[in-house]
């Protein structure tokens, strides 16, 4: 009888510490500066990140704010350790400030996050012959 019960024991302390297991999403950074670039620049930038919890971080959506940024989010489950990006995309041939926001959804401790991107992208014009960029206000 001894014996089942120090079992039965384990097998809840187990049960308990499995049950306590969390995923822990931390980024590397939360905004992403882009600073001024030309219109038509490249867009993709990524914001790495690393699982630090003890359970498997799985991303369930990636919404921005705006249709001109497009994220793209991990395809499988990241194991705790691992890391793995979120890749956006933005329209950079809209002339202006940006700022919007990114917002991560997961199974982590912290279930919601909100990333950041801003910058400038400046208009292209010609000016005897040579390629000039113009600021825009």
């Amino acid at each position: 009888m001894k014996k089942i019960a120090i079992i039965a024991f384990i097998a809840f302390i187990g049960l308990v510490q499995q049950a306590n297991a969390q995923a822990k999403i931390e980024f590397k950074t939360d905004v992403i500066d882009y600073g001024e670039i030309a219109k038509g620049s490249d867009g993709v930038r990524t914001f790495e990140f690393t699982n630090t919890g003890d359970a498997p971080l799985i991303i369930s959506n990636v919404k921005s704010s705006c249709g001109c940024t497009v994220p793209s989010k991990p395809d499988g489950p990241v194991a705790p350790g691992e890391s793995s990006i979120i890749e956006v995309k933005y329209d950079t041939k809209r002339v202006g400030f940006i700022r919007k926001t990114v917002t991560v959804y997961s199974n982590a401790d912290q279930p919601i996050v909100s990333l950041k991107i801003k910058g400038k992208i400046l208009a292209t014009a010609v000016d005897n012959g040579k390629s000039v960029l113009e600021k825009t206000e």
